[in-house]
């Protein structure tokens, strides 16, 4: 006769769970005192509220950020089974910018691509992953360009690093339904409609500005809805922590040479903390929070910088100062005042607290236009 099992409990604060439950997967809301939100703010009610503040909107804009939604949810899907469905490992293909693909980055951009195109509302498509615009046909067109990074840091995904997508939303300058023209997607950030990303972490958040402020919105596994978590994000102005690939010092000019040492070795008071994960929605979305710096300077090595303008630049930067922080490229230039020449234009960029931001463009311009490599 077989014994009955031992049932343990553990309990968890205001949570009690049997072991055998949790094994199987049985333990669900009703287990638990918290009580059930009847008037949650999801992420599409959030942004039919702004919509209805403009009584000419048309919708579009709902309609483009619930095929953002549904690709994110996707592909948040997609990080949580990677392994299992063996999505890690490359393709044996590189893309436009030079890098192998993974076959996770494949799934992400067609996701995008397919999200893009069916919410009838975009007329072209920039992607990190496809060396041309992707031109919308006329019956599918609306007036909106997005362009975006699918899977950024998508290198972490193997050894389940954080990795995010980010977007940015710009409206076509012609109010037509003509072929969309390449000059109408080189705009600053200035003329962005909305920007956001989305991190694949511990859960799964979208973070987003449609020009009034930064909200995060958490995923919710249960109701398959984003909701509102952290309304109004402000960014400290000033922080404790520095994030840069020091990897690459040897390739740095004298201007973040210098100001690096004195994060590291202050002449007064404690040295700032180094953090860096390789992902920039990762590294971003920490600054973002608890303050600091993220850098990606200009090397000797590369001296247009690696970040791109449009998709990765762009929309980081307008997150952050809408949040009240700053993002600067060369020469003390907010990275929302460049006006791209290219799609996939790379651009140095300082982003962060307001403070943080200043001091090392202060360093900068001290070091001059011809300062020399440290190595």
């Amino acid at each position: 006769m077989t014994p009955t099992p031992k049932i343990i409990t553990i309990s968890a604060g205001s949570k009690t769970h049997c072991v055998e439950k949790i094994a199987c997967g049985l333990t669900d809301c009703t287990m638990t005192s918290h009580k059930i939100d009847t008037n949650c703010m999801t992420l599409t009610r959030f942004i039919i509220n702004e919509q209805m503040k403009y009584p000419a909107a048309s919708g579009e804009l709902t309609q483009l950020m619930n095929g953002i939604q549904t690709a994110v949810k996707a592909i948040s899907n997609g990080v949580r089974k990677a392994g299992i469905a063996e999505l890690y490992g490359f393709t044996g293909s590189s893309n436009i910018q030079g890098e192998e693909v993974k076959k996770l980055d494949v799934i992400s951009n067609e996701l995008f691509i397919n999200m893009m195109i069916s919410s009838y509302t975009t007329c072209m498509l920039i992607s990190e992953e496809n060396e041309e615009p992707i031109i919308v046909e006329p019956t599918h067109q609306g007036k909106y360009i997005v362009a975006f990074d699918p899977l950024d840091g998508s290198s972490n995904i193997d050894c389940l690093g954080s990795v995010g997508s980010i977007f940015t939303v710009f409206r076509r300058k012609r109010q037509d339904h003509s072929r969309a023209d390449l000059s109408e997607a080189l705009q600053s950030g200035r003329n962005a409609v909305a920007a956001g990303y989305a991190i694949y972490g511990s859960s799964t958040m979208i973070v987003l500005s449609l020009g009034l402020g930064v909200h995060g919105f958490t995923l919710d596994p249960s109701l398959g809805e984003f909701i509102l978590t952290s309304p109004n994000i402000t960014i400290p102005k000033r922080g404790k922590i520095y994030s840069i690939n020091e990897g690459y010092a040897s390739c740095w000019f004298k201007g973040i040479a210098n100001y690096i040492h004195e994060k590291k070795f202050p002449k007064n008071g404690k040295p700032y903390a180094s953090r860096y994960i390789g992902s920039m929605v990762a590294d971003v979305h920490r600054t973002l929070l608890y303050g600091g710096i993220f850098l990606y300077p200009d090397l000797s090595t590369a001296p247009e910088g690696k970040l791109r303008l449009l998709y990765e630049c762009i929309p980081m930067a307008y997150i952050v100062e809408q949040a009240g922080g700053k993002a600067m490229a060369k020469n003390g230039l907010s990275i929302l005042d460049i006006k791209p020449t290219r799609i996939h234009q790379r651009t140095p960029i300082y982003l962060g607290s307001s403070e943080d931001v200043g001091e090392v463009v202060q360093f900068l311009a001290e070091a001059g236009k011809g300062d020399n490599c440290v190595a």
